[in-house]
């Protein structure tokens, strides 16, 4: 049976120095966000998923947004090689965690960045947000380790927004979402909804039905739950003051067999 596990990092005591790019910088309560994080484990956890607990990564401020580490195809973890260099620190940690859960390990090589955040999985094509923090090198070393699995990898140009998932994500039909003020070129998503705010374009996708979006996006979930969505709610007002939203704070393994 396909598995239902998910990486997430504990926040570290530095998480208020975290890179800010595309926003305002704001004060954040350390203590409020390991609160917020630990309910959204809870909520992972109450839906089926097993979270798996990465060795923190006290040392870098931006750890708790674990997306961004590694992109999984299939059973295949492709370690990445972040495009903030204060980062990269990150992911030895996380090649630990996916090396123990028997996934076949691969990494992005110099002169490559990519982070996890800009890589938007819809069925097996494979969007690839080329922009401040994943380069064209960092495109072809992902085109070659996923496309002779059978993914088609399509790369897209995303400069409003720190990631490709911070501008869209996908519903379990494979509908994109997002906030049109945010969406460099909507019309390169074959089925493409606009969502009335910009925290409604993110969904983590739980099974059953349920998606998984931030309590700052009402009249999204309101709308998602009249195309028939069971919405479940987190509050992670504290990590979108450092740009992140619900897909950053874990990596769901959908394909790991036993």
């Amino acid at each position: 049976m396909p598995s239902k596990k998910a990486l997430v990092r504990r926040p570290g005591p530095r998480l208020a120095e975290g890179l800010v790019t595309h926003i305002e910088r704001e004060r954040v309560d350390v203590g409020l966000a390991t609160e917020q994080w630990e309910a959204y484990v809870e909520a992972l956890n109450a839906h089926g998923w097993e979270t798996v607990e990465v060795e923190p990564a006290d040392d870098c401020p931006d750890s708790v947004f674990v997306e961004d580490t590694v992109v999984m195809y299939r059973n295949v973890a492709l370690i990445t090689r972040p495009g903030a260099e204060s980062r990269r620190a990150e992911t030895a940690g996380v090649e630990e965690a996916v090396a123990r859960l028997g996934c076949s390990v691969n990494w992005i090589w110099e002169p490559g960045t990519l982070e996890g955040g800009d890589v938007l999985k819809v069925g097996d094509t494979v969007y690839v947000g080329r922009g401040g923090r994943t380069n064209a090198a960092g495109v072809q070393q992902l085109r070659a380790a996923f496309e002779p699995l059978g993914a088609r990898v399509v790369a897209v140009p995303v400069s409003k927004v720190l990631h490709l998932k911070s501008a869209v994500t996908a519903l379990p039909d494979g509908t994109v979402i997002g906030h049109i003020p945010k969406v460099d070129r909507p019309s390169l998503f074959p089925g493409f909804l606009a969502v009335p705010e910009e925290p409604g374009s993110h969904v983590v996708v739980l099974g059953g039905g349920k998606l998984l979006m931030a309590a700052s996006a009402p009249k999204t979930a309101e709308l998602l739950t009249d195309l028939g969505h069971d919405v479940v709610t987190v509050d992670i007002g504290e990590f979108e003051k450092l740009e992140g939203c619900v897909t950053c704070l874990s990596v769901r393994l959908r394909e790991l067999y036993a």
